[in-house]
């Protein structure tokens, strides 16, 4: 596949972008390729558009399936094995929230609660602790509320974001009307 300087433009951004949201520039790049490409790819043809080694591009096609981000093809009479993204952009932002999840969330929340289990020693230790109940609580609410957003249809999801300020806006209102009626 020869690569427009539209398609270079995006494959090389998400491939930056891919290294915020938990996996390296090259496999970022692999994903956005196959993204945007309408027919499956072999790990050859990734590797000659990419200008990456063949190793690479198997190691980086691991960790594409292990996150379920793609999904393997054959094609009958080929031995080859062609991939293809697994599923609509909105089950991608749903598997790569997912994943950084249980890679980050979960582990802080876990740490948090033992330490959170122990009785504190000494006045900074209860300071302390008070401050990472705060913390503890944030994230919990943040994976709460993540877990109902998971849940919705891509069309409740899209709805739910040309909302936007328009919530901001609504909960403003009833503080205001709430604190009238408190007057």
């Amino acid at each position: 596949m020869n690569m427009t300087p539209m398609i270079e433009t995006f494959v090389m951004h998400f491939g930056e972008m891919g290294s915020r949201w938990g996996f390296n520039r090259t496999v970022g790049q692999m994903y956005a390729l196959l993204v945007i490409t309408e027919d499956p790819m072999s790990a050859n043809e990734i590797a000659e558009t990419l200008s990456i080694s063949r190793g690479n591009v198997s190691m980086g096609l691991k960790e594409l399936q292990s996150w379920r981000l793609i999904q393997m093809h054959h094609k009958a009479g080929d031995r080859k094995e062609y991939f293809q993204t697994n599923g609509s952009i909105w089950d991608m932002a749903n598997r790569v929230f997912e994943e950084r999840r249980k890679r980050e969330m979960d582990p802080t929340l876990s740490l948090l609660r033992d330490i959170l289990l122990d009785t504190p020693a000494n006045e900074q230790e209860q300071h302390a602790q008070e401050k990472l109940q705060e913390v503890h609580d944030l994230l919990e609410g943040i994976t709460k509320w993540s877990s109902e957003l998971q849940r919705l249809s891509p069309e409740k999801l899209d709805a739910l974001m040309k909302l936007g300020s328009g919530v901001g806006k609504v909960l403003n209102m009833k503080d205001k009307l709430l604190k009238r009626s408190n007057e």
